[in-house]
Protein backbone atom coordinates (compact mmCIF):
# COMPACT_ATOMS: atom_id res chain seq x y z
CA UNK A 1 0.00 0.00 0.00
CA UNK A 2 1.61 3.22 -1.16
CA UNK A 3 -0.19 5.38 1.36
CA UNK A 4 -3.23 5.66 3.54
CA UNK A 5 -5.11 8.78 4.54
CA UNK A 6 -6.31 8.26 8.11
CA UNK A 7 -9.97 9.29 8.08
CA UNK A 8 -10.38 9.18 11.84
CA UNK A 9 -9.44 12.84 11.95
CA UNK A 10 -12.09 13.66 14.52
CA UNK A 11 -10.06 11.79 17.10
CA UNK A 12 -6.53 11.54 15.71
CA UNK A 13 -5.30 14.26 13.36
CA UNK A 14 -3.36 17.07 15.00
CA UNK A 15 -4.85 19.67 12.65
CA UNK A 16 -8.17 21.06 13.82
CA UNK A 17 -11.03 22.46 11.80
CA UNK A 18 -10.46 25.77 13.54
CA UNK A 19 -6.86 25.85 12.33
CA UNK A 20 -7.89 24.96 8.80
CA UNK A 21 -10.52 27.63 8.68
CA UNK A 22 -8.15 30.30 9.86
CA UNK A 23 -6.86 30.05 6.27
CA UNK A 24 -8.60 32.04 3.51
CA UNK A 25 -11.96 30.30 3.40
CA UNK A 26 -13.16 31.49 0.02
CA UNK A 27 -9.98 30.80 -1.91
CA UNK A 28 -11.74 28.97 -4.71
CA UNK A 29 -9.92 28.68 -8.03
CA UNK A 30 -10.35 32.20 -9.39
CA UNK A 31 -12.63 32.36 -12.40
CA UNK A 32 -11.41 34.17 -15.43
CA UNK A 33 -13.52 37.27 -16.11
CA UNK A 34 -16.55 36.16 -18.03
CA UNK A 35 -15.41 32.50 -17.91
CA UNK A 36 -17.97 30.86 -20.22
CA UNK A 37 -17.43 27.37 -18.79
CA UNK A 38 -18.11 28.55 -15.24
CA UNK A 39 -21.23 30.39 -16.36
CA UNK A 40 -22.32 27.28 -18.27
CA UNK A 41 -21.72 25.19 -15.14
CA UNK A 42 -23.88 27.48 -13.03
CA UNK A 43 -26.64 27.32 -15.61
CA UNK A 44 -26.58 23.52 -15.59
CA UNK A 45 -26.85 23.52 -11.80
CA UNK A 46 -30.03 25.60 -12.00
CA UNK A 47 -31.52 22.78 -14.09
CA UNK A 48 -30.12 19.74 -12.23
CA UNK A 49 -28.68 20.83 -8.87
CA UNK A 50 -26.06 18.90 -6.95
CA UNK A 51 -27.26 16.10 -4.70
CA UNK A 52 -24.22 15.60 -2.47
CA UNK A 53 -23.74 12.24 -0.80
CA UNK A 54 -21.98 13.25 2.40
CA UNK A 55 -21.68 16.36 4.57
CA UNK A 56 -20.77 16.20 8.26
CA UNK A 57 -22.22 19.56 9.30
CA UNK A 58 -24.43 17.96 12.03
CA UNK A 59 -21.26 16.77 13.78
CA UNK A 60 -19.85 20.29 13.68
CA UNK A 61 -23.03 21.55 15.34
CA UNK A 62 -22.44 19.01 18.09
CA UNK A 63 -18.74 19.78 18.47
CA UNK A 64 -18.61 23.53 17.95
CA UNK A 65 -22.01 24.56 19.33
CA UNK A 66 -22.96 21.70 21.66
CA UNK A 67 -25.97 21.01 19.46
CA UNK A 68 -27.25 24.60 19.60
CA UNK A 69 -28.19 25.73 16.11
CA UNK A 70 -28.58 29.31 17.32
CA UNK A 71 -24.85 29.40 18.10
CA UNK A 72 -24.03 28.26 14.57
CA UNK A 73 -26.59 30.17 12.54
CA UNK A 74 -25.98 29.14 8.94
CA UNK A 75 -28.47 31.65 7.56
CA UNK A 76 -25.43 33.97 7.74
CA UNK A 77 -21.94 33.34 6.32
CA UNK A 78 -19.84 31.30 8.75
CA UNK A 79 -16.07 31.08 9.12
CA UNK A 80 -15.80 28.07 11.42
CA UNK A 81 -17.48 25.59 9.06
CA UNK A 82 -17.54 24.80 5.34
CA UNK A 83 -21.33 24.92 5.11
CA UNK A 84 -23.85 27.73 5.30
CA UNK A 85 -26.99 28.66 3.40
CA UNK A 86 -25.49 31.43 1.23
CA UNK A 87 -22.70 29.12 0.07
CA UNK A 88 -25.04 26.15 -0.47
CA UNK A 89 -27.07 28.35 -2.80
CA UNK A 90 -23.96 29.69 -4.54
CA UNK A 91 -22.80 26.11 -5.05
CA UNK A 92 -25.99 25.00 -6.75
CA UNK A 93 -26.87 22.43 -4.08
CA UNK A 94 -30.40 21.08 -4.36
CA UNK A 95 -30.08 17.96 -2.23
CA UNK A 96 -27.83 16.93 0.64
CA UNK A 97 -27.33 13.69 2.50
CA UNK A 98 -26.46 14.97 5.98
CA UNK A 99 -24.17 12.48 7.67
CA UNK A 100 -25.19 11.56 11.21
CA UNK A 101 -21.70 10.43 12.13
CA UNK A 102 -20.60 9.21 15.55
CA UNK A 103 -17.07 7.95 16.25
CA UNK A 104 -16.29 4.26 16.66
CA UNK A 105 -15.08 5.05 20.17
CA UNK A 106 -18.78 5.22 21.03
CA UNK A 107 -20.19 1.72 21.13
CA UNK A 108 -23.37 -0.10 22.06
CA UNK A 109 -26.26 1.96 23.37
CA UNK A 110 -24.04 5.06 23.56
CA UNK A 111 -23.50 4.95 19.78
CA UNK A 112 -27.22 4.52 19.17
CA UNK A 113 -28.10 7.43 21.45
CA UNK A 114 -25.51 9.70 19.82
CA UNK A 115 -26.87 8.83 16.38
CA UNK A 116 -30.37 9.73 17.50
CA UNK A 117 -29.02 13.06 18.75
CA UNK A 118 -27.42 13.68 15.34
CA UNK A 119 -30.70 12.82 13.58
CA UNK A 120 -32.41 15.29 15.91
CA UNK A 121 -29.98 18.00 14.80
CA UNK A 122 -30.96 17.45 11.17
CA UNK A 123 -34.68 17.57 12.01
CA UNK A 124 -34.21 20.76 14.04
CA UNK A 125 -32.12 22.35 11.28
CA UNK A 126 -34.85 21.70 8.72
CA UNK A 127 -37.44 23.14 11.11
CA UNK A 128 -35.28 26.20 11.86
CA UNK A 129 -34.87 27.11 8.18
CA UNK A 130 -38.11 26.01 6.50
CA UNK A 131 -37.67 28.43 3.61
CA UNK A 132 -34.37 26.72 2.70
CA UNK A 133 -34.56 23.06 3.74
CA UNK A 134 -37.15 20.31 3.54
CA UNK A 135 -36.82 16.77 4.88
CA UNK A 136 -36.75 14.36 1.94
CA UNK A 137 -37.77 10.73 2.35
CA UNK A 138 -37.91 9.68 -1.31
CA UNK A 139 -36.71 10.52 -4.79
CA UNK A 140 -40.04 12.20 -5.48
CA UNK A 141 -39.52 14.36 -2.38
CA UNK A 142 -36.16 15.52 -3.74
CA UNK A 143 -37.68 16.52 -7.07
CA UNK A 144 -40.57 18.30 -5.35
CA UNK A 145 -38.29 20.14 -2.94
CA UNK A 146 -36.00 21.30 -5.74
CA UNK A 147 -39.00 22.55 -7.70
CA UNK A 148 -39.98 24.57 -4.63
CA UNK A 149 -36.51 26.10 -4.49
CA UNK A 150 -35.57 24.20 -1.34
CA UNK A 151 -32.60 21.99 -0.49
CA UNK A 152 -33.85 18.44 -0.06
CA UNK A 153 -32.36 17.14 3.19
CA UNK A 154 -31.71 13.43 3.55
CA UNK A 155 -30.07 11.56 6.40
CA UNK A 156 -27.18 9.09 6.10
CA UNK A 157 -26.11 7.00 9.09
CA UNK A 158 -22.31 6.69 9.04
CA UNK A 159 -21.32 3.43 10.63
CA UNK A 160 -23.20 0.18 11.27
CA UNK A 161 -21.93 0.12 14.86
CA UNK A 162 -24.76 2.61 15.53
CA UNK A 163 -27.49 -0.04 15.29
CA UNK A 164 -25.89 -2.02 18.14
CA UNK A 165 -26.60 -5.31 16.40
CA UNK A 166 -30.35 -4.64 16.23
CA UNK A 167 -32.51 -4.75 13.11
CA UNK A 168 -35.18 -3.01 15.18
CA UNK A 169 -32.88 -0.02 15.65
CA UNK A 170 -32.15 -0.06 11.90
CA UNK A 171 -35.89 0.05 11.17
CA UNK A 172 -36.39 2.94 13.57
CA UNK A 173 -33.56 4.90 11.97
CA UNK A 174 -35.35 4.45 8.65
CA UNK A 175 -38.62 5.69 10.13
CA UNK A 176 -36.80 8.76 11.44
CA UNK A 177 -35.59 9.56 7.93
CA UNK A 178 -32.32 7.68 7.42
CA UNK A 179 -32.01 6.75 3.75
CA UNK A 180 -28.59 5.16 3.76
CA UNK A 181 -26.33 3.47 6.26
CA UNK A 182 -22.57 3.00 5.88
CA UNK A 183 -22.01 -0.61 6.93
CA UNK A 184 -18.85 0.16 8.90
CA UNK A 185 -16.76 3.15 9.82
CA UNK A 186 -13.04 2.95 10.62
CA UNK A 187 -13.38 -0.24 12.69
CA UNK A 188 -15.12 -3.54 12.03
CA UNK A 189 -18.58 -4.19 13.29
CA UNK A 190 -19.18 -7.71 14.61
CA UNK A 191 -20.85 -8.46 11.27
CA UNK A 192 -18.85 -6.55 8.62
CA UNK A 193 -15.20 -5.79 7.89
CA UNK A 194 -13.91 -2.23 7.63
CA UNK A 195 -11.29 -1.14 5.10
CA UNK A 196 -9.12 0.13 7.95
CA UNK A 197 -9.24 -2.77 10.39
CA UNK A 198 -8.04 -6.38 10.53
CA UNK A 199 -10.47 -8.59 8.61
CA UNK A 200 -12.56 -10.89 10.80
CA UNK A 201 -15.86 -11.53 9.01
CA UNK A 202 -14.47 -12.33 5.55
CA UNK A 203 -16.75 -9.56 4.28
CA UNK A 204 -20.15 -10.11 5.86
CA UNK A 205 -21.31 -12.60 8.47
CA UNK A 206 -24.76 -14.17 8.08
CA UNK A 207 -26.13 -11.38 10.29
CA UNK A 208 -24.40 -8.84 8.06
CA UNK A 209 -26.18 -10.34 5.08
CA UNK A 210 -29.47 -10.00 6.97
CA UNK A 211 -28.71 -6.31 7.56
CA UNK A 212 -28.27 -5.77 3.81
CA UNK A 213 -31.48 -7.66 3.06
CA UNK A 214 -33.41 -5.64 5.63
CA UNK A 215 -32.06 -2.41 4.17
CA UNK A 216 -33.30 -3.58 0.78
CA UNK A 217 -36.71 -4.35 2.26
CA UNK A 218 -36.91 -0.92 3.84
CA UNK A 219 -35.64 0.99 0.82
CA UNK A 220 -32.50 2.20 2.65
CA UNK A 221 -29.41 2.49 0.47
CA UNK A 222 -26.46 0.24 1.34
CA UNK A 223 -23.40 2.52 1.61
CA UNK A 224 -20.04 0.82 1.05
CA UNK A 225 -17.69 3.71 1.80
CA UNK A 226 -15.34 2.68 4.64
CA UNK A 227 -15.82 -1.08 4.12
CA UNK A 228 -13.22 -3.64 3.04
CA UNK A 229 -13.21 -4.86 -0.58
CA UNK A 230 -14.44 -8.27 0.63
CA UNK A 231 -17.39 -6.51 2.28
CA UNK A 232 -18.03 -4.50 -0.88
CA UNK A 233 -18.16 -7.67 -2.96
CA UNK A 234 -20.33 -9.53 -0.43
CA UNK A 235 -22.82 -6.68 -0.13
CA UNK A 236 -23.11 -6.29 -3.91
CA UNK A 237 -23.73 -10.04 -4.20
CA UNK A 238 -26.45 -10.01 -1.53
CA UNK A 239 -28.14 -6.72 -2.35
CA UNK A 240 -31.14 -6.74 -4.66
CA UNK A 241 -30.97 -2.95 -5.00
CA UNK A 242 -28.17 -0.72 -6.27
CA UNK A 243 -25.57 0.18 -3.65
CA UNK A 244 -23.68 3.44 -3.20
CA UNK A 245 -20.31 4.70 -2.05
CA UNK A 246 -21.33 7.96 -0.38
CA UNK A 247 -17.81 9.44 -0.27
CA UNK A 248 -15.07 7.42 -1.97
CA UNK A 249 -12.76 7.71 -4.96
CA UNK A 250 -10.76 5.42 -7.26
CA UNK A 251 -8.04 3.23 -5.76
CA UNK A 252 -6.26 2.95 -9.12
CA UNK A 253 -5.41 6.67 -8.90
CA UNK A 254 -4.88 7.05 -5.14
CA UNK A 255 -3.83 3.82 -3.51
CA UNK A 256 -5.52 4.02 -0.12
CA UNK A 257 -7.73 1.45 1.49
CA UNK A 258 -10.73 3.79 1.58
CA UNK A 259 -10.97 3.97 -2.20
CA UNK A 260 -12.74 1.61 -4.60
CA UNK A 261 -10.74 -1.01 -6.55
CA UNK A 262 -11.37 -1.45 -10.26
CA UNK A 263 -12.83 -4.93 -9.88
CA UNK A 264 -15.49 -3.50 -7.56
CA UNK A 265 -16.17 -0.65 -10.00
CA UNK A 266 -16.93 -3.28 -12.64
CA UNK A 267 -19.27 -5.11 -10.26
CA UNK A 268 -20.92 -1.80 -9.42
CA UNK A 269 -21.78 -1.25 -13.07
CA UNK A 270 -23.65 -4.58 -13.10
CA UNK A 271 -25.32 -3.78 -9.78
CA UNK A 272 -26.45 -0.35 -11.00
CA UNK A 273 -24.94 1.58 -8.12
CA UNK A 274 -23.06 4.86 -7.84
CA UNK A 275 -19.65 5.99 -6.56
CA UNK A 276 -20.10 9.48 -5.14
CA UNK A 277 -16.58 10.76 -5.78
CA UNK A 278 -15.21 12.49 -2.72
CA UNK A 279 -13.11 15.62 -2.25
CA UNK A 280 -11.00 14.26 0.66
CA UNK A 281 -7.45 15.35 -0.32
CA UNK A 282 -5.83 12.12 0.88
CA UNK A 283 -8.23 10.11 -1.26
CA UNK A 284 -7.78 12.12 -4.47
CA UNK A 285 -4.03 12.91 -4.37
CA UNK A 286 -1.36 10.24 -3.95
CA UNK A 287 1.09 12.94 -2.89
CA UNK A 288 -1.21 14.01 -0.06
CA UNK A 289 -1.79 10.39 0.97
CA UNK A 290 1.94 9.69 1.06
CA UNK A 291 2.62 12.90 2.98
CA UNK A 292 0.00 11.95 5.57
CA UNK A 293 1.69 8.58 6.06
CA UNK A 294 5.05 10.26 6.60
CA UNK A 295 3.48 12.83 8.93
CA UNK A 296 1.91 10.09 11.05
CA UNK A 297 5.23 8.25 11.29
CA UNK A 298 7.03 11.48 12.21
CA UNK A 299 4.46 12.26 14.89
CA UNK A 300 4.99 8.83 16.44
CA UNK A 301 8.75 9.31 16.39
CA UNK A 302 8.52 12.81 17.89
CA UNK A 303 6.22 11.57 20.64
CA UNK A 304 8.56 8.70 21.50
CA UNK A 305 11.63 10.94 21.49
CA UNK A 306 10.02 13.55 23.71
CA UNK A 307 9.52 11.02 26.54
CA UNK A 308 6.27 12.59 27.65
CA UNK A 309 7.21 16.22 27.00
CA UNK A 310 4.27 17.34 24.84
CA UNK A 311 5.80 20.77 24.18
CA UNK A 312 8.98 19.16 22.86
CA UNK A 313 6.97 16.90 20.57
CA UNK A 314 5.07 19.91 19.27
CA UNK A 315 8.30 21.81 18.59
CA UNK A 316 9.69 18.81 16.72
CA UNK A 317 6.58 18.58 14.57
CA UNK A 318 6.57 22.32 13.89
CA UNK A 319 10.15 22.03 12.64
CA UNK A 320 9.26 19.02 10.49
CA UNK A 321 6.28 20.81 8.95
CA UNK A 322 8.45 23.86 8.20
CA UNK A 323 10.95 21.64 6.37
CA UNK A 324 8.26 19.52 4.69
CA UNK A 325 5.42 21.68 3.35
CA UNK A 326 2.21 19.78 2.78
CA UNK A 327 1.18 19.15 -0.85
CA UNK A 328 -2.28 20.17 -2.02
CA UNK A 329 -4.99 18.26 -3.84
CA UNK A 330 -6.73 20.05 -6.70
CA UNK A 331 -10.10 20.22 -8.39
CA UNK A 332 -8.42 18.71 -11.46
CA UNK A 333 -7.47 15.62 -9.46
CA UNK A 334 -11.08 15.19 -8.32
CA UNK A 335 -12.05 15.33 -11.99
CA UNK A 336 -9.37 12.70 -12.72
CA UNK A 337 -11.18 10.31 -10.39
CA UNK A 338 -14.46 11.02 -12.14
CA UNK A 339 -12.72 10.26 -15.44
CA UNK A 340 -11.50 6.94 -14.06
CA UNK A 341 -14.85 5.84 -12.66
CA UNK A 342 -16.41 6.75 -16.01
CA UNK A 343 -13.82 4.68 -17.88
CA UNK A 344 -14.29 1.57 -15.69
CA UNK A 345 -17.93 1.67 -14.54
CA UNK A 346 -19.53 4.17 -16.93
CA UNK A 347 -21.13 7.59 -16.78
CA UNK A 348 -24.29 6.21 -15.13
CA UNK A 349 -22.38 5.23 -11.99
CA UNK A 350 -20.87 8.52 -10.80
CA UNK A 351 -22.07 11.03 -8.20
CA UNK A 352 -20.51 13.57 -5.83
CA UNK A 353 -19.86 13.05 -2.12
CA UNK A 354 -17.77 15.92 -0.82
CA UNK A 355 -17.28 15.05 2.89
CA UNK A 356 -17.34 18.79 3.64
CA UNK A 357 -17.18 19.53 7.36
CA UNK A 358 -15.76 16.07 7.93
CA UNK A 359 -12.30 16.89 6.59
CA UNK A 360 -9.46 19.09 7.84
CA UNK A 361 -8.07 20.07 4.44
CA UNK A 362 -9.66 20.63 1.06
CA UNK A 363 -8.63 20.57 -2.61
CA UNK A 364 -7.66 23.84 -4.23
CA UNK A 365 -10.84 25.06 -5.91
CA UNK A 366 -13.19 23.06 -3.67
CA UNK A 367 -12.81 24.77 -0.32
CA UNK A 368 -16.48 24.73 0.70
CA UNK A 369 -20.01 24.06 -0.50
CA UNK A 370 -19.88 26.98 -2.93
CA UNK A 371 -17.26 25.19 -5.02
CA UNK A 372 -19.29 22.71 -7.10
CA UNK A 373 -19.51 24.98 -10.18
CA UNK A 374 -15.71 24.91 -10.44
CA UNK A 375 -15.74 21.11 -10.64
CA UNK A 376 -18.56 21.13 -13.19
CA UNK A 377 -16.66 23.69 -15.27
CA UNK A 378 -13.58 21.44 -15.17
CA UNK A 379 -15.66 18.53 -16.47
CA UNK A 380 -17.07 20.67 -19.26
CA UNK A 381 -13.55 21.66 -20.28
CA UNK A 382 -12.73 17.95 -20.53
CA UNK A 383 -15.55 17.37 -22.98
CA UNK A 384 -18.31 16.11 -20.70
CA UNK A 385 -21.69 16.88 -22.19
CA UNK A 386 -24.54 18.61 -20.37
CA UNK A 387 -26.28 15.24 -20.08
CA UNK A 388 -23.12 13.68 -18.59
CA UNK A 389 -22.85 16.46 -16.02
CA UNK A 390 -26.51 16.25 -15.07
CA UNK A 391 -26.13 12.53 -14.42
CA UNK A 392 -23.16 13.19 -12.15
CA UNK A 393 -24.70 16.09 -10.23
CA UNK A 394 -28.06 14.51 -9.52
CA UNK A 395 -29.73 12.17 -11.96
CA UNK A 396 -27.66 9.08 -11.19
CA UNK A 397 -28.33 9.13 -7.44
CA UNK A 398 -32.01 9.88 -8.09
CA UNK A 399 -32.19 6.79 -10.29
CA UNK A 400 -30.54 4.69 -7.59
CA UNK A 401 -33.02 5.95 -4.99
CA UNK A 402 -35.96 5.16 -7.26
CA UNK A 403 -34.65 1.66 -7.92
CA UNK A 404 -34.13 1.01 -4.21
CA UNK A 405 -37.67 2.21 -3.53
CA UNK A 406 -39.02 -0.13 -6.23
CA UNK A 407 -37.16 -3.08 -4.73
CA UNK A 408 -38.60 -2.24 -1.31
CA UNK A 409 -42.13 -2.24 -2.70
CA UNK A 410 -41.59 -5.74 -4.04
CA UNK A 411 -39.95 -7.02 -0.85
CA UNK A 412 -42.27 -5.69 1.86
CA UNK A 413 -45.87 -6.65 1.25
CA UNK A 414 -46.46 -6.15 4.94
CA UNK A 415 -44.97 -4.10 7.78
CA UNK A 416 -43.09 -6.01 10.46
Amino acid sequence: MAGYYNHTMRQMLPVTVGLLLSLPLLAQVPARPGDPMLEHARQILTEVPVIDGHNDFPWQVRELAKGDLDQLDISRPQTSVMTDIPRLKAGGVGGQFWSVYVPVTLTGADATAATLEQIDIVHRMVAKYPATFALALSADDIVHDEQQGKIASLIGVEGGHCINGSLGVLRMFYRLGARYMTLTHTSNTPWADSATDVARANGLTPFGESVVREMNRLGMLVDLSHVAPSTMAAAIKVSRAPVIFSHSSAQALTDVRRNVPDDILRQLATNGGVVMVTFVPGFVSQAVADYTTRETEQQAAATAASKGDAAAATRAMDAWHAANPAPHATVAQVADHIDHVKAIAGIDHIGLGSDFDGITSVPDGLTDVAGYPHLVAELLRRGYTEDDVKKITGRNILRVLRQAEAVAVRLRPSVR
